[in-house]
C-alpha cells in the first residue's frame, strides 16, 4: 500500500468554518506567548483590514508581488490571528507546528489551534487532535484525540473521518477494526476528502482480503488526483498500466506517473523505468529506462538503489560508459530540482483561494507536521 504518512502524520491547512465546542488545553500556560523569530515590519504601509493582512501574508509566502519571505508571512498571519480571525489563528498555529518562518513550537501551535477551533474551524480541531494523539505540545491523550476527530467528522470534516479510518484500520488508540476503518473511509470520501478517496480506492485496487473493483478504484483515485494528492497519481497510473481499457487517453498512465515522479515519488520513477525497459505502450528505450531507474535510486535511497542494481548494470552494459555517465549527470541534475517528496500539489487560482500555488511535503525527521512549501514552477 503506497502511503506517504498515516493519520497521525497529517497536518494540513484551512477548511470551511463550522461551529465547534470551545476547547481547553490542560496545563497549557499560554499567558505570555512570545515569538522572537517573527520580525517587526516598519517599511511597508500598515494593512487596513484583517483581509489585507492575510493577503499580505499569502503574498510573502508565495512571493506574489513581493519577495518570498516566510518570516514576514508568519508575522502577518500572527497579526491577523491576534485580531481573532480563526483562519489566521489556524495558519499561524500550522506555521509553529511545522516550523515555517518561525522556530517550531508545538505548545504555541496548540494554543492557536485551540483558539481557531473555538472560533469554528474544524481543521484546527483536527490538527489539535493530532497533537493529542502524538503528545506533542500537549499531554498525550489518545482518547481525547479520537473524540476531537469524531466531533470534527460529524461537523463535516472529511480529513477527520479519514484519520479515524486510519486509526481503526491500524489499531492506533483503539482495537484494530478494519470494517469500521473502511466505514470511516467511506464517510471521508462522501465528504470529498482526497486522502479518504485514495485509501478507499486502495482497498478496491489491491488490498488483500478485500473485494477488488478496478473501475471503482479508478474513479476514487481520479477524484483524489483532481484534488492534487500525489500518491493517488501513482496508484491510478499503475492501475491504468494494468487496465488500459479504463484510461481516458492513451498516455494518461504515463502522464500521471511522470507528475508523481516530479513530486519525488520513487515508485513512479521505477514504474516508468520498467515501461521504458520492457517497451510497454511504446517502443523499448534503454536510455530512458536507465535514466528513470537512476532517478528512482536517487529518490528512494540506498534500499531502492540496491533493488535496481541488476537492471542498471544490464542497461549500462548495453549503453556503454559514455552514455551512462551522461545519463547519470542528467539524472543528478534533475534530482537537484525535484528533491522534495510531496504529498499534495495544488495549482489553483481564483479570488477564493487562500494559497493559489503551494504544495505539501512529506514529513521528515519523525515530525508529524507536513511542510507547506511554495509550488515548484513547471
Amino acid at each position: 500500500m503506497m502511503r506517504t504518512g498515516k493519520s497521525v502524520q497529517r497536518n494540513f491547512v484551512l477548511a470551511a468554518l463550522a461551529t465547534v465546542v470551545i476547547l481547553t488545553v490542560p496545563g497549557s500556560g499560554f499567558a505570555a506567548v512570545s515569538d522572537p523569530d517573527i520580525p517587526s515590519v516598519k517599511a511597508m504601509p500598515e494593512p487596513r483590514s484583517i483581509t489585507d493582512e492575510i493577503k499580505l501574508a499569502n503574498d510573502y509566502f508565495t512571493g506574489h508581488g513581493v519577495g518570498l519571505d516566510l518570516k514576514q508571512s508568519a508575522y502577518w498571519f500572527r497579526k491577523a490571528a491576534e485580531s481573532g480571525d480563526p483562519q489566521a489563528e489556524a495558519q499561524i498555529g500550522y506555521f509553529y507546528d511545522a516550523g515555517i518562518g518561525v522556530e517550531s513550537d508545538p505548545r504555541i501551535a496548540a494554543h492557536w489551534y485551540q483558539l481557531a477551533a473555538a472560533g469554528g474551524l474544524t481543521t484546527a480541531k483536527v490538527n489539535l487532535a493530532v497533537l493529542y494523539l502524538w503528545g506533542t505540545g500537549v499531554e498525550k491523550n489518545q482518547q481525547l484525540g479520537m473524540q476531537l476527530l469524531r466531533e470534527a467528522a460529524m461537523k463535516g470534516n472529511g480529513l477527520a473521518a479519514c484519520d479515524l479510518g486510519d486509526m481503526y484500520s491500524l489499531g492506533i488508540g483503539v482495537p484494530r477494526d478494519r470494517t469500521q476503518g473502511e466505514q470511516w473511509y467511506v464517510k471521508g470520501a462522501e465528504l470529498h476528502d482526497p486522502q479518504a478517496e485514495f485509501d478507499l480506492g486502495q482497498l478496491f485496487f489491491n488490498q488483500t482480503d478485500h473485494p477488488h473493483d478496478q473501475r471503482k478504484a479508478a474513479s476514487l483515485f481520479r477524484q483524489s488526483v483532481a484534488a492534487g494528492y500525489v500518491p493517488a497519481m501513482t496508484s491510478l497510473g499503475l492501475l491504468l498500466v494494468h487496465n488500459p481499457a479504463l484510461a481516458h487517453s492513451k498516455d494518461e498512465a504515463t502522464q500521471l506517473l511522470k507528475k508523481a515522479a516530479e513530486a519525488g515519488i520513487w515508485k513512479s520513477s521505477m514504474i516508468l523505468g520498467v515501461l521504458e525497459r520492457d517497451g510497454k505502450g511504446q517502443p523499448a528505450d534503454p536510455r530512458e529506462a536507465y535514466y528513470r531507474f537512476r532517478i528512482a535510486g536517487l529518490q528512494g535511497g540506498k534500499d531502492v538503489d540496491s533493488l535496481l542494481q541488476n537492471d542498471l548494470k544490464d542497461l549500462a552494459a548495453r549503453l556503454g560508459p559514455a552514455q551512462t555517465a551522461a545519463l547519470d549527470s542528467r539524472a543528478e541534475d534533475w534530482y537537484r530540482q525535484h528533491h522534495l517528496v510531496l504529498s499534495f500539489v495544488y495549482k489553483e487560482s481564483g479570488s477564493g483561494t487562500l494559497f493559489p500555488n503551494y504544495a505539501i511535503a512529506v514529513p521528515v525527521n519523525g515530525s508529524h507536521a507536513s511542510q507547506m512549501v511554495p509550488a515548484i514552477p513547471e
